[in-house]
């Protein structure tokens, strides 16, 4: 048999307290514990998921650049799109003075967005689709039509190709509205088909450019940062 001394059975007994210690404070693992906060690795996890919520999460106030700055970088890249001194870029400028917010690039690029959106909706006929991307006044034109197709039975079978082009052609205040019109080239595949499934109208082999002018509004005063589609035009 093996005897312990005095010394050797406190050295226990103090690692028992030890340890009894330590499981209080910091508890035991379960398998289900959160890993270990990473504030960087969360920031870029809230980055690229925007639809998660803001809930125990602390934002950072970002720094703001100076008006002058952020004015001196619209202007230029109005400067870009369209040629200094011309009617679209001083319509342009005119627009950014009423809305600071405006940028022409991001305009543009939104602008092509709507417009594939549009084209996509009208061949499918959604009407709620369209009703937040268009005016009053051309969605009633739109749902007429979609109206009229669907009483002859006919199906539109189309499929949206690409943006060859999108040139600013014009831009205004029309008292607190601002006006920008475009110019778009794109590609699409599109056939109409009558009930029987016979092709009436277009090919659906070929692929087919189109142009189109379009003219897209908001009014500064609002809210609403969205633009509406206010007028359509094809070019032949």
């Amino acid at each position: 048999m093996e005897y312990f001394d005095l010394g050797t059975i406190l050295f226990i007994v103090a690692a028992a307290v030890i340890f009894y210690q330590l499981r209080n404070v910091l508890g035991r693992r379960t398998g289900n514990e959160r890993p270990p906060f990473d504030p960087y690795t969360a920031a870029r996890k809230r980055s690229a998921d925007p639809a998660q919520g803001s809930e125990n999460v602390v934002s950072l106030p970002r720094k703001q650049k100076p008006a002058a700055e952020t004015a001196a970088e619209n202007y230029a890249a109005i400067d870009a799109l369209t040629t200094p001194g011309s009617e679209v870029n001083t319509g342009l400028r005119t627009i950014r003075d009423a809305d600071p917010s405006f940028e022409a690039g991001g305009f543009v690029d939104g602008a092509k967005m709507a417009y594939e959106m549009i084209v996509t909706a009208f061949a499918e006929g959604d009407r709620k689709a369209l009703k937040n991307l268009l005016s009053k006044e051309v969605y009633d034109g739109f749902v007429a039509a979609i109206t009229e197709r669907e009483k002859r039975n006919e199906k539109v079978q189309s499929s949206f190709v690409g943006i060859n082009k999108a040139d600013v052609v014009g831009a205004e205040m029309k008292g607190s509205e601002a006006h920008v019109t475009l110019r778009i080239i794109s590609e699409l595949i599109s056939a109409t088909r009558d009930a029987a499934g016979e092709v009436i109208d277009g090919d659906p082999e070929a692929v087919a450019e189109v142009k189109d002018v379009w003219t897209f509004a908001r009014d500064t005063r609002s809210r609403d940062p969205n633009w509406k589609l206010v007028a359509t035009e094809a070019e032949d």
